[in-house]
Formats: C-alpha cells, structure tokens, sequence
C-alpha cells in the first residue's frame, strides 16, 4: 500500500504521455476524446490554468474530456453543480477504483498507480464502513486542543524564522511554509520534538513524489508504527492514541489505522504548507491585503479565503467512478469511468460567481475541502486553518518590511496539475533579533 503522491510524475511527464507514449492504452470501444487536454501537459502544470478552465468550459460545458500519463482517458468536472450531484450521490459516483472500466489497460508500474490503485487507507473506503472510520478521525482530530494547538505553531514558527531573521533575506516555502506544518502535526499526532522534526524531510519527499518518496514512506511507516506501539503500553493526549482507543477501533486492523494517521499527517501537511505561501504572496503583491503588513489581522483571514477561492492548494483530485452508465453535465458517462473533479474550476463556475472579479469576502461556499462523505474532516480543516493562521501572524510580527526579492511574474509555480503552490517565495526584510522557539 502507498501513501498517495499528490505530484507524482508532473516533472517526467509529457503532453505525449511521457514514458507511456509507447504502447498506449485506449478506452474501451475507442480512442481519447480529439480535443481532450493532457493533464500533464504544459497547459495544466505551466501555462495559466484559469484561463484553461475557461477555455474548456466553453469548449465542453461542465465536463471536459482529458487524458492521464498514457492517454489514459478520463472526464474533468468543471462545474460547480455536477460537484455537488457527484460528491453527494456516493452510490453512482463511488470512491472506490475498482470499479474503473480500464484496469486492464494500466501497467503495473503505471505512475499514477499509487493516487488511484486501491489502497487501505480511508480514502478508498466507501459504504457504512467509510462511515463509521470516517467517525474514528474526526474524534481523534476533534479533540485536539486549540489552545495547545496554537502555542505548538508559535513555538515552531518562531524557531524556524529564528533560524533566518538575521540575514534580511529568506525563501518562505523552503524555509518556513513547507516545514511548519509537518512539525506542528507530527506534534499533535505524539511526535517528540526530535522525531517530529526528522519527519520533515521524509514527508516532504513524499508529497514531492521525488525520488525520494518510497524511503520517505518507509521511514514515516516505521515513525508511525512505533508511535503507536508506545501508546499502546502508554496511552498519551494524542491522536495516535485516541486513534487506537476509539470505540471503532476494533473494527479496523492496525495496518489500517496506520495508514490512515499517515494519510492525515501526509496530506494535511502539504496543502497547509501552500495556503500559507498562496496567502502570503498575495498580501505580498495585491494592496487589499497590505494592512495584514503593517499587524492587520482581519485582512490576514480575509487572504487566507480568497486563496481557497482564486488558489485553492488542491486544484482537482483523482477521482469519481461511475458505477453505472450515466448522465453528467450533458454528457453520457459510461460505467466505471473515471472522473476527475477540478475544485478549482467549480470555484470559478460562472453560474456562481458571473462577477469573476469580485472580492469573496467571508463567502466559504468553495470546494477547497470537497463536499460529501469524503471531504476533509472539519476538525481537519480547523486544524490546517489554526496552522496557516497563526504561522502567517507570527511571520508578520517578526519580519517588519518584508517584500518580494523578485518580480512577481518570476515566482515559480510546481508544475503539478493536482496541487496549486509556489516553489519558492524569496523576501527580503528588516533583520531582527531571535527569539528562541521550539
């Protein structure tokens, strides 16, 4: 079992299907759709992929053909609605892959293998057995303490930015966003400080989908592992033991629970990191926002919203599969298809929003965290909130003057068609003095 690759392949990868060119796989009774658009091409992972959203709206309507590595074909749900009909209708749009009309077209070391290949995790389970492990997280993650929550990111924040406040000049991701939350996480889950933060490096290979992510894994596997047989003898006020005390619990296999504790440190920590440099680029570069410079606080909330609208970190999410033959945006969807579902082209659905550029305010009708039984947990979302939040205010409060180090134009993009963040944001600021952290 593999712990999803949010990017995995977006660097190796082609419009012509990169190493899969060779011997593609054809839907069956057919080929890819003419006009579709490879999601590893450069329009998804380098080019501006609003205005391909709205170029494929108004092309297809709603649901937009596409292919994966390989040509493998599937449909992108653009719409808002058909979001909404497909996340709420469980039976007919189901979670679980193997009911994918193609699996005897993928090859075995097919790169997209571990976002789809059926897996013990939570995210592929469906029914009232999703239901009730669906409960068991939401319990454990509910009773996290915010207040312990909060003095865990300022301790935290205030460390790393310790380690760079001097110099005047700094790279936000590297440094800051794409550490913070790893080590608040792996806190909150029964992480020491040490092993908390030798985490940091393996779950960011993992997320990366470098070539480090299967010892990455493997390292995060044995963390987690020995966490949970600790708390097993000593029960702690943590996730790791609360996951293993719930009344669920012994429903579910110690593999499972496993891998659903990596499941939630993994990809909590990935989308947390890019609403934090997402939302700290645009106070950096759009002058609503600048009061959170000068010690604003409600613009920094208000930032952080417009981010889940214009930014979401997770842009489209592989996927839905049909169980029967269907209807779907004016489109005939045949059994088992796979569905891709486009958070960020349902947030900019003009029959929700025709006033593109208008400001969302306090709007949180955005898909950032799904619909449905398998959206983001809520005490999740909480959580990843009370994260971003607080690592922007601490950043705020320290650096005084920060700016860019580039234009704007020049911050690079990860050339990932499922998830949206920068790969560096370089500032420069004011040096001050350290505080002493975590």
């Amino acid at each position: 079992m593999t712990t999803p690759h949010p990017q995995s392949a977006s660097e190796d990868s082609h419009e012509e299907g990169g190493d899969f060119a060779e011997g593609t796989v054809q839907p069956p009774g057919g080929t890819p759709h003419p006009d579709a658009v490879a999601m590893f091409g450069p329009r998804f992972t380098t080019g501006n992929r609003g205005r391909l959203y709205r170029e494929l709206r108004e092309t297809h309507g709603p649901v937009a053909p596409v292919t994966l590595i390989g040509d493998v074909p599937a449909w992108l749900v653009l719409g808002y609605r058909e979001l909404h009909q497909i996340t709420g209708d469980p039976a007919l749009f189901t979670r679980d892959s193997s009911a994918w009309n193609m699996w005897d077209r993928i090859p075995h070391d097919w790169p997209l293998m571990p976002m789809v290949g059926r897996q013990p995790s939570i995210l592929y389970e469906v029914g009232p057995r999703h239901e009730r492990r669906s409960t068991l997280v939401s319990d454990a993650l509910r009773e996290v303490d915010p207040f312990e929550l909060h003095s865990h990111c300022e301790r935290h924040a205030d460390a790393l930015i310790d380690e760079f406040c001097g110099r005047a000049r700094a790279d936000l991701v590297e440094e800051y966003a794409m550490k913070l939350p790893a080590l608040v996480l792996a806190r909150v889950f029964g992480f020491g400080e040490e092993d908390g933060a030798a985490l940091v490096p393996s779950i960011n290979a993992i997320v990366g989908g470098s070539g480090e992510a299967l010892e990455g894994r493997q390292h995060l596997q044995q963390a987690m592992g020995s966490l949970l047989r600790s708390r097993a003898i000593a029960p702690g006020g943590d996730v790791a033991t609360r996951m293993q005390t719930h009344p669920n619990s012994g429903e579910f296999s110690s593999e499972e629970i496993l891998e659903d504790m990596m499941v939630n440190i993994v990809l909590g920590h990935q989308p947390t990191a890019d609403w934090i440099s997402n939302s700290l680029r645009l106070m950096l570069t759009d002058d609503r926002f600048a009061a959170s410079l000068g010690g604003g606080r409600a613009s920094i909330g208000e930032a952080m919203n417009e981010v889940l609208w214009e930014e979401t970190p997770t842009q489209n999410v592989a996927g839905r599969w049909t169980t029967r033959d269907t209807q779907l945006g004016g489109r005939h969807i045949q059994g088992g298809d796979l569905l891709v579902l486009s958070f960020a082209a349902a947030n900019a659905d003009p029959q929700i929003r025709p006033d593109q550029h208008s400001f969302t305010g306090g709007n949180s009708a955005f898909f950032s965290f799904g619909h449905g039984s398998h959206r983001c947990p809520y005490p999740a979302q909480e959580i990843a909130e009370g994260i971003a939040r607080t690592g922007i205010e601490v950043l705020l409060d320290r650096l005084p003057y920060v700016d860019l180090a580039v234009d704007e134009e020049e911050l690079p993009w990860r050339p990932s068609p499922f998830l949206h963040g920068l790969e560096s944001l370089p500032v420069t600021f004011t040096p001050t003095s350290a505080v002493g952290g975590a």
